[in-house]
């Protein structure tokens, strides 16, 4: 079964594939702006294909479509997809704004990570909103790791700091840290995630780090928006991207890519621990095409 098996394939309205005509491409251009893809990106995509298709004489539905593909994959090839957390402990600071599936993310990954044998901890930085942290220490016992959390109110910096300490003492792997859910413009909030890594980088200095933004897929161009406020504070290093179980809009993925440069590393498929996996851009681009 494909990654994208469950994927709802109606990203592009039927069209054909055969005939290269005019009528084609301004079919295809307007289908991947549907899709979320952007107006640039669609439009510096097609003419790409344009200009292929008549040097290589491309002929049938397959060669275009494999074309189309490669394209696509190319503007999705901005880095690398894999996690780099590889020192004892390393560090992923998971931020994003609420009701993304950031809690659900964090749990899901530490399951992955756990089903690989490393020793996870999280920490439960989220202390303002109401049962953030109960929330968290389910997912905790779900997958079977250690948690760090104190009572709702508390400085979301102390209960990092703690965590951190504790990953050292431990012998903890991987240390997956929850943050409050922020308005990308709410600059006190946004501060506060600033304070955070700088405490990331205070304690551990020499550990591999990665900054995850969870967006939401159905969220569409909007996202692009949140992402470029949360890179310029927290300097992302890559998208988990959720909820794309049945959206038609999944071509966000290549506008974040592009504009953002920074790579899409995990997709959330559904609503079961297993359902969050790496992302595997030419896989993506089947299911899409």
């Amino acid at each position: 079964m494909g990654l994208f098996s469950k994927f709802k394939k109606a990203w592009f309205a039927p069209m054909s594939f055969e005939e290269l005509g005019e009528e084609f491409y301004e079919e295809l251009e307007e289908n991947l702006i549907l899709a979320d893809v952007g107006m640039n990106i669609a439009v510096d995509a097609v003419e790409q294909l344009r200009k292929r298709a008549y040097k290589e004489n491309l002929m049938g539905a397959e060669k275009v479509k494999a074309a189309l593909r490669e394209i696509l994959a190319e503007k999705l090839n901005v880095g690398d997809t894999a996690l780099q957390l590889h020192t004892k402990p390393s560090i992923a600071l998971i931020i994003g704004v609420n009701g993304v599936g950031k809690t659900t993310s964090i749990g899901k990954l530490a399951h992955r990570m756990k089903q690989e044998g490393k020793k996870v901890l999280l920490c439960a930085g989220d202390t303002f909103r109401a049962a953030a942290a109960d929330q968290l220490e389910i997912w905790a016992n779900r997958a079977d790791v250690d948690i760090v959390r104190q009572h709702e109110g508390a400085d979301p910096g102390a209960v990092l700091f703690d965590g951190l300490q504790a990953a050292k003492a431990r012998g903890t792997d991987v240390v997956l840290c929850d943050t409050a859910g922020r308005l990308h413009n709410k600059q006190n909030l946004m501060n506060e995630l600033a304070k955070m890594r700088k405490i990331i980088e205070r304690e551990t200095p020499d550990a591999d780090k990665e900054t995850l933004l969870v967006l939401d897929a159905t969220t569409g161009q909007n996202g692009l928006i949140q992402a470029r406020q949360f890179k310029e504070t927290a300097g992302l290093t890559g998208i988990i991207l959720t909820k794309l179980d049945g959206t038609a809009k999944g071509g966000i993925v290549i506008a974040i890519a592009q504009e953002l440069q920074v790579p899409v590393k995990f997709v959330g498929l559904g609503e079961g621990i297993d359902d969050l996996q790496p992302f595997d851009a030419m896989e993506f681009l089947e299911a899409m095409i």
